[in-house]
């Protein structure tokens, strides 16, 4: 079966082929030149360049970690116009290749130092902010990212379709071993008992619910407007029999209304957008107990910047990953106090490096489903998120807190590894 593609949809780049005729000596100089002032503004990266007609760039001093080949004079142009766009649609569309380690060949260009200059102008010119994050807004770009076919995230997620950093207490755990392991982190940080009324802001499809419900003993409102996902929960709630202790909500966090001792989002902060951290608090304020517990885990920055431009535009519109010191808009106009922060960086580079190899497995069904386009724009991204997590670039947040007069707190953090 083939569906349309939602990577590219209309807005899919045109790549036209190269004439056989021999180039103009002129043009060829001049664009082997520009290739050269692009690589010399990354810093000279440890990998070797190709282009189509044999010319070849490679580091000096160094053995390449992988050799980017760039396919014609479209690719080209494409990569030296639009930056990280245009690299990501010219591999996407099969303009560019990587021969070699493809995560390893992107850790070196995200390593390369900060641009100056032109250069520098260049690049905040390619940027693009992250699009609104209204109810509607936000509704559209959930659509774009996850409601793109249950069937497709079931080939290569684990069994409880956990779409977020898995957590690696111990070596060599699978994918759906690290899964279980970082719910129950995140249900000891948040001292669940039974009986808690649960309120969790995006869902996914609803396995962190279903979690604490069935070992926890709470009692859980999970909401999200991914209808496919609610779909997916409701369905799987009713057919194994917890439906009366978690309810999936199709709507809106900036909605939710009730009482709750204990609030967590994983995964969706992202989503949020700067502009509505202040409503997020409010939402949370208003619906936690005197002495509720609260955590939030992102994907976050150790500085402000904005998301990658091609994942931005063309895998997940709306994304933004915040600061520690932004995040704590959503926590000190209400008083909100941090009990701990903790990073799991390395968690989710580990977490990556699971689903791209499952991904790898099944890319000719991807293909199938989709088509040639989609299957290496998503090979792409989820061996760019692996590597911009292995080089810095991003982390992982989880940040537990509650109200400053809660006086109901653990002595140590004993229980967190119980």
């Amino acid at each position: 079966m083939t569906t349309s593609n939602p990577v590219f949809g209309k807005d899919r780049p045109e790549q036209r082929g190269t004439s056989s005729s021999p180039s103009n000596d002129r043009s060829r100089a001049y664009e082997r030149y520009l290739l050269r002032q692009f690589l010399d503004a990354m810093g000279s990266p440890p990998f070797r360049v190709t282009l189509w007609d044999g010319f070849s760039i490679s580091p000096k001093g160094v053995a390449p970690v992988a050799t980017a080949r760039i396919h014609n004079r479209p690719a080209l142009n494409q990569l030296l116009r639009q930056g990280d766009i245009g690299f990501g649609d010219a591999f996407s569309s099969g303009g560019i290749s990587v021969e070699g380690d493809l995560v390893r060949f992107l850790v070196a260009a995200l390593s390369a130092p900060e641009p100056r200059g032109i250069a520098k102008v260049v690049k905040q010119m390619q940027q693009r902010k992250p699009r609104a994050n209204s109810q509607d807004g936000s509704r559209e770009n959930i659509h774009h990212h996850y409601d793109i076919g249950n069937d497709f995230y079931r080939l290569w997620l684990d069994e409880e379709m956990q779409y977020t950093c898995a957590y690696f207490p111990e070596e060599g755990m699978s994918i759906e071993a690290a899964q279980q392991a970082k719910m129950d982190h995140v249900c000891r940080k948040l001292q669940l008992r039974p009986g808690d009324r649960v309120v969790e802001a995006g869902c996914g499809w609803g396995g962190l619910a279903k979690h604490m419900a069935l070992n926890y003993g709470a009692s859980v409102s999970s909401w999200n407007v991914s209808a496919e996902q609610i779909r997916y929960a409701t369905e799987r709630a009713r057919a194994e029999g917890y439906s009366d202790r978690v309810t999936y909500v199709l709507d809106d966090y900036r909605n939710i209304t009730g009482e709750y001792d204990v609030f967590v989002s994983v995964g969706m902060l992202e989503h949020v957008g700067r502009d509505n951290y202040a409503e997020l608090g409010s939402v949370i304020d208003r619906c936690l107990t005197q002495d509720g517990r609260a955590l939030v885990h992102t994907i976050g920055r150790n500085r402000p910047r904005l998301m990658n431009a091609w994942i931005e535009k063309r895998i997940f519109p709306g994304a933004y990953p915040p600061t520690l010191r932004e995040m704590m808009d959503i926590f000190e106009p209400h008083r909100f106090s941090v009990l701990d922060v903790e990073n799991l960086r390395l968690h989710y580079a580990q977490t990556l490096a699971h689903w791209l190899a499952r991904y790898d497995a099944v890319r000719d069904q991807v293909r199938d489903q989709f088509d040639e386009d989609f299957a290496r724009a998503w090979q792409l991204y989820l061996a760019g998120s692996q590597a911009v997590f292995l080089a810095g670039r991003l982390q992982l947040f989880q940040v537990l807190f509650t109200r400053e007069r809660n006086n109901d707190l653990p002595s140590s953090r004993e229980h967190l590894y119980r």
